[in-house]
Protein backbone atom coordinates (compact mmCIF):
# COMPACT_ATOMS: atom_id res chain seq x y z
CA UNK A 1 0.00 0.00 0.00
CA UNK A 2 1.36 3.49 -1.02
CA UNK A 3 2.46 5.95 2.01
CA UNK A 4 -0.47 8.33 1.01
CA UNK A 5 -3.47 5.29 1.01
CA UNK A 6 -1.43 4.64 4.50
CA UNK A 7 -2.62 7.83 5.65
CA UNK A 8 -5.47 8.43 4.65
CA UNK A 9 -6.24 5.25 5.74
CA UNK A 10 -5.26 6.07 9.29
CA UNK A 11 -6.87 9.66 9.10
CA UNK A 12 -10.52 7.84 8.23
CA UNK A 13 -9.91 5.68 11.03
CA UNK A 14 -8.98 8.04 13.52
CA UNK A 15 -12.01 9.97 12.08
CA UNK A 16 -14.38 7.61 12.42
CA UNK A 17 -13.38 6.66 16.69
CA UNK A 18 -13.44 10.44 17.38
CA UNK A 19 -17.14 10.29 15.85
CA UNK A 20 -17.88 7.31 17.90
CA UNK A 21 -15.91 8.66 21.20
CA UNK A 22 -17.96 11.82 20.80
CA UNK A 23 -21.39 9.79 20.05
CA UNK A 24 -23.81 9.75 23.37
CA UNK A 25 -25.83 6.94 24.53
CA UNK A 26 -28.89 9.29 26.09
CA UNK A 27 -32.43 8.20 27.33
CA UNK A 28 -34.57 10.84 28.73
CA UNK A 29 -38.23 12.70 29.26
CA UNK A 30 -40.12 11.94 26.42
CA UNK A 31 -37.86 10.07 24.14
CA UNK A 32 -34.39 10.95 21.89
CA UNK A 33 -35.82 14.70 21.11
CA UNK A 34 -38.15 15.22 24.24
CA UNK A 35 -41.04 15.41 21.57
CA UNK A 36 -43.22 12.08 22.37
CA UNK A 37 -41.95 10.85 19.33
CA UNK A 38 -40.50 7.12 19.93
CA UNK A 39 -38.69 5.04 17.09
CA UNK A 40 -40.46 1.59 16.57
CA UNK A 41 -41.02 -0.73 13.57
CA UNK A 42 -43.65 -3.72 13.62
CA UNK A 43 -45.79 -2.85 16.23
CA UNK A 44 -49.77 -3.84 16.74
CA UNK A 45 -51.93 -2.10 14.90
CA UNK A 46 -54.88 -3.45 16.84
CA UNK A 47 -55.18 -4.84 20.55
CA UNK A 48 -57.17 -7.69 22.22
CA UNK A 49 -60.25 -6.62 24.49
CA UNK A 50 -57.71 -7.33 27.29
CA UNK A 51 -54.99 -5.40 25.70
CA UNK A 52 -51.07 -6.47 24.61
CA UNK A 53 -49.68 -9.03 26.82
CA UNK A 54 -47.78 -7.69 30.29
CA UNK A 55 -44.60 -9.04 30.49
CA UNK A 56 -43.98 -7.63 33.98
CA UNK A 57 -44.23 -5.65 36.24
CA UNK A 58 -42.83 -4.48 40.05
CA UNK A 59 -45.28 -2.29 42.79
CA UNK A 60 -42.17 -0.85 44.50
CA UNK A 61 -41.22 1.97 42.92
CA UNK A 62 -43.03 4.25 45.63
CA UNK A 63 -45.34 7.41 45.10
CA UNK A 64 -44.99 9.39 42.01
CA UNK A 65 -46.01 10.39 39.09
CA UNK A 66 -42.53 11.29 36.51
CA UNK A 67 -41.93 8.83 33.91
CA UNK A 68 -39.41 6.35 32.88
CA UNK A 69 -36.24 6.72 31.36
CA UNK A 70 -35.35 3.40 29.05
CA UNK A 71 -31.76 2.33 27.58
CA UNK A 72 -30.31 -0.73 25.61
CA UNK A 73 -30.05 -2.95 29.06
CA UNK A 74 -31.81 -1.08 31.46
CA UNK A 75 -34.58 1.43 32.76
CA UNK A 76 -34.85 4.15 35.54
CA UNK A 77 -37.85 5.83 37.29
CA UNK A 78 -37.74 8.26 40.48
CA UNK A 79 -40.20 7.42 43.52
CA UNK A 80 -40.85 8.39 47.11
CA UNK A 81 -40.87 5.85 49.60
CA UNK A 82 -41.97 7.51 53.46
CA UNK A 83 -40.41 10.96 53.36
CA UNK A 84 -37.07 9.85 50.77
CA UNK A 85 -36.76 10.49 47.10
CA UNK A 86 -35.27 7.42 45.46
CA UNK A 87 -34.39 6.45 42.08
CA UNK A 88 -34.34 2.86 41.19
CA UNK A 89 -32.55 1.05 37.97
CA UNK A 90 -34.04 -2.07 36.19
CA UNK A 91 -32.88 -4.52 33.72
CA UNK A 92 -35.42 -5.07 31.11
CA UNK A 93 -36.81 -7.98 32.49
CA UNK A 94 -37.93 -6.08 35.34
CA UNK A 95 -35.31 -7.38 38.12
CA UNK A 96 -34.43 -4.44 40.76
CA UNK A 97 -30.14 -3.55 39.99
CA UNK A 98 -30.09 -0.85 42.77
CA UNK A 99 -32.02 2.12 44.55
CA UNK A 100 -30.47 5.62 45.70
CA UNK A 101 -31.77 7.70 47.86
CA UNK A 102 -31.90 11.42 46.45
CA UNK A 103 -32.86 13.64 50.12
CA UNK A 104 -36.33 14.32 50.71
CA UNK A 105 -39.19 14.24 48.17
CA UNK A 106 -42.61 16.38 48.22
CA UNK A 107 -45.35 15.65 50.44
CA UNK A 108 -47.04 18.53 50.19
CA UNK A 109 -49.41 20.31 52.76
CA UNK A 110 -52.99 20.94 52.23
CA UNK A 111 -54.47 20.36 48.47
CA UNK A 112 -50.94 19.72 47.19
CA UNK A 113 -50.65 16.63 49.94
CA UNK A 114 -53.02 14.49 47.85
CA UNK A 115 -50.29 14.67 44.80
CA UNK A 116 -46.81 13.26 47.11
CA UNK A 117 -44.09 11.97 45.19
CA UNK A 118 -42.05 12.49 42.38
CA UNK A 119 -42.45 14.34 39.56
CA UNK A 120 -39.78 13.99 37.14
CA UNK A 121 -38.22 11.29 34.47
CA UNK A 122 -34.53 10.86 34.77
CA UNK A 123 -31.86 11.89 32.41
CA UNK A 124 -29.35 9.21 31.16
CA UNK A 125 -26.61 10.21 29.74
CA UNK A 126 -23.60 6.97 28.61
CA UNK A 127 -22.24 5.79 31.91
CA UNK A 128 -24.49 8.99 34.17
CA UNK A 129 -28.08 9.67 35.70
CA UNK A 130 -29.11 12.76 36.28
CA UNK A 131 -32.07 13.13 38.73
CA UNK A 132 -34.02 15.42 40.39
CA UNK A 133 -36.29 15.03 43.14
CA UNK A 134 -39.40 17.64 43.46
CA UNK A 135 -37.74 19.43 46.61
CA UNK A 136 -35.22 20.40 43.95
CA UNK A 137 -31.91 18.06 44.93
CA UNK A 138 -30.47 17.29 41.71
CA UNK A 139 -28.19 14.36 41.51
CA UNK A 140 -25.26 12.61 39.63
CA UNK A 141 -25.14 8.89 39.62
CA UNK A 142 -23.12 6.42 38.08
CA UNK A 143 -25.18 3.85 35.95
CA UNK A 144 -23.80 0.65 36.82
CA UNK A 145 -23.93 0.74 40.83
CA UNK A 146 -25.79 3.62 41.82
CA UNK A 147 -23.44 5.68 43.08
CA UNK A 148 -23.49 9.33 44.04
CA UNK A 149 -20.97 11.38 42.09
CA UNK A 150 -22.16 14.98 43.23
CA UNK A 151 -24.98 16.63 43.89
CA UNK A 152 -26.78 20.22 44.28
CA UNK A 153 -30.00 21.58 46.34
CA UNK A 154 -31.52 24.23 44.00
CA UNK A 155 -33.22 25.83 47.22
CA UNK A 156 -30.10 25.84 49.61
CA UNK A 157 -27.00 26.23 47.05
CA UNK A 158 -29.25 28.46 44.38
CA UNK A 159 -31.84 30.61 46.83
CA UNK A 160 -34.65 28.37 44.72
CA UNK A 161 -38.30 28.72 45.17
CA UNK A 162 -39.90 25.94 44.26
CA UNK A 163 -43.49 26.22 42.93
CA UNK A 164 -47.01 24.77 45.09
CA UNK A 165 -46.26 21.37 43.61
CA UNK A 166 -42.55 21.67 44.02
CA UNK A 167 -39.75 21.31 40.92
CA UNK A 168 -41.27 19.38 38.39
CA UNK A 169 -38.61 19.68 35.34
CA UNK A 170 -37.09 16.53 33.92
CA UNK A 171 -33.46 17.83 33.42
CA UNK A 172 -31.57 18.93 30.44
CA UNK A 173 -28.05 18.07 29.05
CA UNK A 174 -26.35 20.02 26.23
CA UNK A 175 -22.70 19.53 26.16
CA UNK A 176 -20.67 19.13 29.09
CA UNK A 177 -23.70 21.06 31.09
CA UNK A 178 -26.98 20.16 32.92
CA UNK A 179 -29.51 23.18 32.96
CA UNK A 180 -32.40 23.32 35.64
CA UNK A 181 -34.36 26.21 36.55
CA UNK A 182 -34.05 27.12 40.84
CA UNK A 183 -36.65 30.41 40.00
CA UNK A 184 -34.50 32.19 42.57
CA UNK A 185 -34.07 36.35 42.60
CA UNK A 186 -30.42 36.36 40.79
CA UNK A 187 -30.37 32.53 40.22
CA UNK A 188 -33.54 32.11 37.97
CA UNK A 189 -31.89 29.74 35.56
CA UNK A 190 -28.89 27.96 36.06
CA UNK A 191 -25.89 25.69 33.84
CA UNK A 192 -23.98 23.22 36.14
CA UNK A 193 -20.93 20.84 34.95
CA UNK A 194 -22.77 17.63 34.37
CA UNK A 195 -19.04 16.12 35.33
CA UNK A 196 -17.89 18.21 38.48
CA UNK A 197 -21.72 20.12 39.44
CA UNK A 198 -19.79 22.83 39.74
CA UNK A 199 -21.88 26.09 38.77
CA UNK A 200 -20.75 27.05 34.99
CA UNK A 201 -23.13 30.48 34.93
CA UNK A 202 -26.50 31.94 36.61
CA UNK A 203 -29.04 34.01 34.95
CA UNK A 204 -31.51 36.74 35.59
CA UNK A 205 -33.32 35.98 33.41
CA UNK A 206 -36.61 37.47 33.98
CA UNK A 207 -36.55 36.46 37.90
CA UNK A 208 -39.60 34.75 37.38
CA UNK A 209 -41.56 32.08 39.18
CA UNK A 210 -40.79 28.37 38.71
CA UNK A 211 -43.14 26.55 36.18
CA UNK A 212 -43.78 22.95 35.63
CA UNK A 213 -41.89 22.47 32.49
CA UNK A 214 -38.69 20.21 31.35
CA UNK A 215 -36.89 22.38 28.93
CA UNK A 216 -35.60 21.43 25.48
CA UNK A 217 -31.94 23.17 23.49
CA UNK A 218 -32.75 24.31 19.95
CA UNK A 219 -29.42 23.62 17.81
CA UNK A 220 -28.80 26.63 15.19
CA UNK A 221 -25.27 27.56 12.91
CA UNK A 222 -25.11 30.71 15.30
CA UNK A 223 -25.75 29.80 18.59
CA UNK A 224 -28.08 26.79 21.10
CA UNK A 225 -30.59 27.73 22.90
CA UNK A 226 -32.14 26.48 26.23
CA UNK A 227 -35.86 27.06 26.14
CA UNK A 228 -38.29 26.67 28.75
CA UNK A 229 -41.15 27.91 30.94
CA UNK A 230 -41.01 30.33 34.20
CA UNK A 231 -44.48 30.54 35.23
CA UNK A 232 -45.25 33.30 32.95
CA UNK A 233 -42.79 33.61 30.49
CA UNK A 234 -41.73 31.43 27.44
CA UNK A 235 -37.99 32.08 27.42
CA UNK A 236 -35.22 31.54 25.31
CA UNK A 237 -31.33 31.40 26.60
CA UNK A 238 -27.82 30.86 24.90
CA UNK A 239 -26.68 28.13 26.07
CA UNK A 240 -23.10 29.66 26.32
CA UNK A 241 -23.68 32.22 29.19
CA UNK A 242 -27.49 32.03 29.83
CA UNK A 243 -28.04 35.41 27.92
CA UNK A 244 -31.80 36.03 27.40
CA UNK A 245 -32.20 36.06 23.86
CA UNK A 246 -36.43 36.75 24.11
CA UNK A 247 -39.13 36.09 25.77
CA UNK A 248 -43.12 35.16 25.34
CA UNK A 249 -45.64 36.31 28.04
CA UNK A 250 -48.42 34.31 29.16
CA UNK A 251 -51.14 35.96 31.11
CA UNK A 252 -51.44 35.87 34.64
CA UNK A 253 -52.79 32.50 35.93
CA UNK A 254 -52.72 31.80 39.46
CA UNK A 255 -51.15 28.21 38.64
CA UNK A 256 -48.50 28.70 36.42
CA UNK A 257 -49.76 25.88 34.19
CA UNK A 258 -47.24 25.52 31.34
CA UNK A 259 -45.63 22.54 31.87
CA UNK A 260 -45.50 21.04 27.95
CA UNK A 261 -42.00 21.00 26.98
CA UNK A 262 -41.92 23.25 23.36
CA UNK A 263 -41.34 21.53 20.32
CA UNK A 264 -38.94 23.14 17.35
CA UNK A 265 -39.55 22.20 13.90
CA UNK A 266 -37.97 23.85 10.74
CA UNK A 267 -37.62 27.42 12.21
CA UNK A 268 -40.56 27.57 14.48
CA UNK A 269 -41.07 27.22 17.95
CA UNK A 270 -44.69 25.64 18.68
CA UNK A 271 -46.16 25.52 22.68
CA UNK A 272 -49.23 24.56 24.29
CA UNK A 273 -50.30 25.95 27.71
CA UNK A 274 -52.61 24.88 30.20
CA UNK A 275 -54.42 28.40 30.44
CA UNK A 276 -53.53 32.41 28.53
CA UNK A 277 -52.12 31.28 25.31
CA UNK A 278 -53.32 27.65 24.69
CA UNK A 279 -51.44 26.57 21.32
CA UNK A 280 -48.74 28.76 19.78
CA UNK A 281 -46.72 28.95 16.78
CA UNK A 282 -43.26 31.09 16.82
CA UNK A 283 -41.43 31.73 13.82
CA UNK A 284 -37.67 32.25 15.33
CA UNK A 285 -35.27 33.97 13.73
CA UNK A 286 -31.85 32.78 11.71
CA UNK A 287 -29.34 34.06 14.50
CA UNK A 288 -32.13 32.47 17.45
CA UNK A 289 -32.17 36.01 18.78
CA UNK A 290 -35.95 36.70 18.45
CA UNK A 291 -38.90 35.29 17.74
CA UNK A 292 -42.44 36.46 16.19
CA UNK A 293 -45.63 35.28 16.49
CA UNK A 294 -47.47 33.74 13.65
CA UNK A 295 -50.87 32.59 15.52
CA UNK A 296 -52.66 31.49 19.12
CA UNK A 297 -55.66 29.19 19.37
CA UNK A 298 -56.53 30.38 23.15
CA UNK A 299 -59.03 27.73 22.67
CA UNK A 300 -56.52 24.55 22.77
CA UNK A 301 -55.89 23.97 26.64
CA UNK A 302 -53.20 20.58 27.60
CA UNK A 303 -52.25 21.46 31.21
CA UNK A 304 -49.38 18.56 31.64
CA UNK A 305 -50.06 15.82 28.83
CA UNK A 306 -47.65 16.64 26.20
CA UNK A 307 -48.15 17.02 22.34
CA UNK A 308 -46.92 15.72 19.35
CA UNK A 309 -46.00 17.26 15.83
CA UNK A 310 -46.64 14.97 12.72
CA UNK A 311 -45.72 16.55 9.67
CA UNK A 312 -48.23 19.03 9.11
CA UNK A 313 -50.11 18.85 11.84
CA UNK A 314 -50.25 18.76 15.98
CA UNK A 315 -52.35 16.43 17.87
CA UNK A 316 -52.80 17.53 21.59
CA UNK A 317 -55.32 15.95 24.13
CA UNK A 318 -57.55 18.74 25.55
CA UNK A 319 -59.96 19.00 28.90
CA UNK A 320 -63.11 18.59 26.55
CA UNK A 321 -62.16 14.82 26.77
CA UNK A 322 -61.19 14.66 22.86
CA UNK A 323 -57.89 14.58 21.09
CA UNK A 324 -57.35 17.55 18.90
CA UNK A 325 -55.59 17.61 15.71
CA UNK A 326 -54.44 21.43 14.59
CA UNK A 327 -53.06 22.54 11.27
CA UNK A 328 -50.11 24.65 11.68
CA UNK A 329 -50.50 26.39 8.99
CA UNK A 330 -53.85 28.51 10.82
CA UNK A 331 -53.73 27.04 14.05
CA UNK A 332 -57.06 25.68 13.97
CA UNK A 333 -58.68 22.29 14.60
CA UNK A 334 -59.46 20.27 11.53
CA UNK A 335 -60.12 17.03 13.34
CA UNK A 336 -60.55 15.16 16.72
CA UNK A 337 -61.77 12.13 18.72
CA UNK A 338 -63.38 11.50 22.05
CA UNK A 339 -60.54 9.80 24.34
CA UNK A 340 -60.18 10.73 27.95
CA UNK A 341 -57.03 13.21 28.10
CA UNK A 342 -53.61 11.58 29.09
CA UNK A 343 -50.00 11.79 28.06
CA UNK A 344 -49.84 11.36 24.66
CA UNK A 345 -46.86 9.74 22.49
CA UNK A 346 -46.36 8.20 19.25
CA UNK A 347 -44.77 5.29 17.09
CA UNK A 348 -44.81 3.68 14.22
CA UNK A 349 -47.76 5.42 12.89
CA UNK A 350 -50.05 4.94 16.02
CA UNK A 351 -50.79 7.65 18.67
CA UNK A 352 -50.81 6.16 22.27
CA UNK A 353 -52.59 7.77 25.44
CA UNK A 354 -52.63 7.09 28.87
CA UNK A 355 -55.65 8.63 29.81
CA UNK A 356 -56.65 10.06 33.56
CA UNK A 357 -59.36 7.69 33.99
CA UNK A 358 -56.56 4.61 33.97
CA UNK A 359 -57.24 3.59 29.99
CA UNK A 360 -55.03 3.27 27.45
CA UNK A 361 -55.24 4.00 24.51
CA UNK A 362 -54.14 2.86 20.93
CA UNK A 363 -55.06 5.31 18.00
CA UNK A 364 -54.73 4.59 14.32
CA UNK A 365 -54.09 7.55 11.94
CA UNK A 366 -55.23 8.29 8.16
CA UNK A 367 -53.49 11.78 7.43
CA UNK A 368 -55.78 13.65 9.95
CA UNK A 369 -58.15 11.02 10.89
CA UNK A 370 -58.19 9.24 14.25
CA UNK A 371 -59.61 6.08 14.87
CA UNK A 372 -60.16 3.59 18.05
CA UNK A 373 -58.04 0.64 17.55
CA UNK A 374 -57.78 -0.73 20.80
CA UNK A 375 -58.03 0.01 24.73
CA UNK A 376 -57.66 -1.52 28.29
CA UNK A 377 -57.99 -0.43 31.73
CA UNK A 378 -54.46 -0.34 33.96
CA UNK A 379 -55.24 -2.15 36.49
CA UNK A 380 -52.62 -2.13 38.60
CA UNK A 381 -50.69 1.04 40.31
CA UNK A 382 -51.94 3.67 43.04
CA UNK A 383 -53.46 6.84 42.58
CA UNK A 384 -53.62 9.63 39.89
CA UNK A 385 -52.57 8.32 36.30
CA UNK A 386 -50.03 11.39 34.94
CA UNK A 387 -46.88 9.34 34.14
CA UNK A 388 -46.37 9.80 30.75
CA UNK A 389 -45.74 6.47 28.50
CA UNK A 390 -42.99 4.93 27.20
CA UNK A 391 -41.97 2.97 23.73
CA UNK A 392 -38.55 1.11 23.99
CA UNK A 393 -37.81 -2.07 21.28
CA UNK A 394 -41.55 -2.87 21.03
CA UNK A 395 -42.02 -2.72 24.67
CA UNK A 396 -44.65 0.11 25.94
CA UNK A 397 -43.82 1.04 29.44
CA UNK A 398 -46.25 2.18 31.78
CA UNK A 399 -46.27 3.85 35.14
CA UNK A 400 -49.02 3.87 37.89
CA UNK A 401 -47.76 5.52 41.23
CA UNK A 402 -45.97 3.21 42.93
CA UNK A 403 -46.53 0.16 39.83
CA UNK A 404 -44.57 -0.12 36.83
CA UNK A 405 -45.54 -2.75 33.78
CA UNK A 406 -43.62 -3.09 30.99
CA UNK A 407 -46.34 -4.40 27.78
CA UNK A 408 -45.33 -6.32 24.81
CA UNK A 409 -46.53 -4.17 21.31
CA UNK A 410 -44.37 -5.94 18.87
CA UNK A 411 -46.25 -7.87 15.83
CA UNK A 412 -45.77 -11.69 16.80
Amino acid sequence: MEKSSRLFVVIALLAITGSLSQSQNIAQWRGANRDGMYEGEHLLKIWPNAGPKLLWFNEGIGDGFGSIAVTSDRLFVNGKIDSLSYTFAFDLNGNLLWKTPNGGEFTGTGYTSNFPGSRSTPLVINDLVYVSSAKGRIACLEIQTGKEKWFVDMAHDFNGIANQHGYCESLMVDGDNVYCLPGGANINVAAINRFSGKLVWASKALGDTVSYCSPMVIKLPARNILVTFSGHYLMGLDTKNGELLWWHKQPYHEFHQQCNTPIYSDGYIYYIAGEGNGAVKLELSIDGKSIKEIWNNKNIKNVFNGFVKINQHLFSPDPTQKIKCLDISTGQVVDSIKINKGGLIYADSMLYCYSDNGNLNLIKLNGTKMELAGKFKVGKGTKEHFAHPVIHNGVLYIRHGKALMAYDVKQQ
